[in-house]
């Protein structure tokens, strides 16, 4: 099976526009920078934090 890691620059706006066309999270992340969810047919793949350090909030 095929796994795609996309690079993006705000992590939790790409999560939140993922998870409006379909996709799910997979809870307990493996690392700080990077998030997995299912795609709506149930394929894995990741969205992963581009930047230096993760902003602060």
């Amino acid at each position: 099976m095929m796994h795609f890691d996309f690079q993006v620059g705000d992590l939790e706006a790409a999560v939140a526009e993922a998870v409006e066309r379909g996709a799910t999270p997979v809870p307990d992340p493996l690392h700080p920078h990077v998030r997995t969810l299912l795609d709506p047919a149930g394929h894995p793949f990741c969205l992963c934090y581009d930047g230096e350090r993760m902003p602060v909030a």
